[in-house]
């Protein structure tokens, strides 16, 4: 076997298994909790929930600041990520898109990307004062417009790699704002001290 024939087996496994950059997957992957064996959507939004235990950052230009550089950083690492995982899928595998996590246009949003849930539960809290109550409402409302993905949510999925990885949970952190603001309301309004 020649030296070049080591070269080129060398070249197709490299692409077979490449690698993340550290920091992509430190970032994509919500500080690795993203690598949760089952529910890594919702223990990525815990994630981003644990955040407003930190003094002033629920304060409007902190976390404003946090959503858009986290929107930005996770459209580029959650894309890296994506891309990866993607050249890990084979023609034997892509029958099993849906568990790898690939919509139906074939861009993969890997499950273990969660930067996306913490930026979502951010955004469905933005602007509205932290406390158990209120972030709990947030967490399942967030949670369940993440699921459903009402119009345009789903849409922003067919956008490339990590816009639509990220976008698709920008607009079901916005839905989930607006209802916590209601579910809150209501809460004062009938129940006072509850909230």
């Amino acid at each position: 076997m020649s030296t070049s024939d080591h070269g080129e087996g060398g070249s197709e496994a490299g692409d077979a298994k490449q690698t993340i950059p550290f920091l992509s997957k430190l970032i994509a992957t919500g500080f690795y909790s993203g690598y949760a064996p089952w529910a890594s959507g919702t223990l990525g939004t815990l994630v981003g929930a644990l955040f407003f235990l930190i003094p002033y950052f629920s304060s409007i230009p902190v976390l404003a600041a946090a959503i858009v550089v986290a929107t930005i950083a996770g459209v580029i690492t959650s894309g890296h990520v994506a891309a990866a995982e993607g050249h890990r899928v084979s023609e034997m595998t892509k029958r099993l898109k849906t568990q790898l996590g690939q919509n139906e246009h074939g861009n993969p949003d890997p499950s273990i990307v969660v930067i996306d849930e913490i930026v979502g539960m951010w955004i469905s809290m933005f602007a509205i004062s932290p406390s158990l109550f209120s972030v709990g409402v947030a967490f399942v409302a967030f949670r369940i417009f993440d699921i459903i993905k009402p119009y345009p949510a789903r849409q922003m999925e067919h956008l490339r790699l990590g816009w639509g990885i990220m976008l698709d949970d920008v607009v079901a952190g916005i839905y989930a704002n607006i209802a916590a603001r209601l579910v809150i309301a209501l809460a004062n309004q009938f129940f006072p001290g509850l909230t």
